[in-house]
């Protein structure tokens, strides 16, 4: 049988895991979300106290991590050096460093080949920033997902103000253009949209509403006749 592929790119904020979880959830594929991955990273790099932009010493650091996912009750899990990190990978500094960290070639190199082998041997839905351009460049189904900078910005100060976090919407909003433009500039891998991507603007649409765009975009390209 033959795989079936969906990859999900775009910038902080759009909500591509939220979106990409209910859509593998409503297809029964496996979730793939890579941005986590490199969370996972980012908090190694954290806990060892090095400078996120010393690169040589952040490539160093990459033979030391051990990072997977698991699942359980159909929940993934990301697990680092054995320790299960789901819980500690959310947090504004490891955001931040994560950032920083995915424009180096060892941080890159050392997910790729599970990410590859997960789509390989799975239906896979893989969210991230260059999944449909360079970790999934034959994915049957691709996807843009994007939102302004203000939407996206009021969607995380909500999210943290329920966690009862002091934030400031500006400074939110400044911390996502900042976080865009290094992530459409950086030069291994940049964001873009793939040419053969399909563009959806979640702006003023509700989750269910993008979910089914997705799915209904993957029905135009094979998804049903797939097997």
């Amino acid at each position: 049988m033959t795989t079936y592929n969906i990859a999900i790119d775009g910038p902080a904020g759009a909500g591509k895991s939220t979106i990409a979880k209910m859509a593998a959830k409503k297809l029964g594929f496996i979730y793939v979300d890579t941005g986590a991955m490199y969370r996972a990273m980012a908090l190694y790099i954290l806990r060892q106290g090095i400078d996120r932009g010393d690169e040589e010493a952040v490539g160093r650091a990459c033979k030391d991590m051990d990072i997977s996912l698991r699942y359980e009750n159909g929940v993934q899990q990301v697990w680092l050096n054995g320790e299960d990190v789901s819980g500690l990978i959310r947090t504004e500094e490891v955001s931040q460093t994560t950032s920083a960290i995915s424009v180096y070639a060892p941080v890159r190199q050392k997910l790729l080949q599970l990410q590859q082998e997960l789509a390989r041997t799975n239906n896979v839905i893989m969210d991230g920033r260059d999944i449909g351009t360079c970790v999934l460049p034959h994915a049957q189904t691709k996807i843009y997902l994007t939102a302004s900078s203000h939407v996206r910005a009021v969607r995380r100060f909500k999210e943290l103000e329920e966690k009862g976090q002091m934030c400031n919407l500006e400074e939110i909003e400044q911390d996502i253009i900042e976080r865009d433009y290094r992530d459409m500039h950086r030069e291994i891998a940049p964001l873009k949209q793939a040419e053969d991507a399909v563009l959806i603007d979640s702006s003023h649409m509700a989750i269910d509403q993008v979910s089914d765009a997705i799915i209904k975009a993957a029905g135009e390209r094979g998804l049903e006749d797939r097997g």
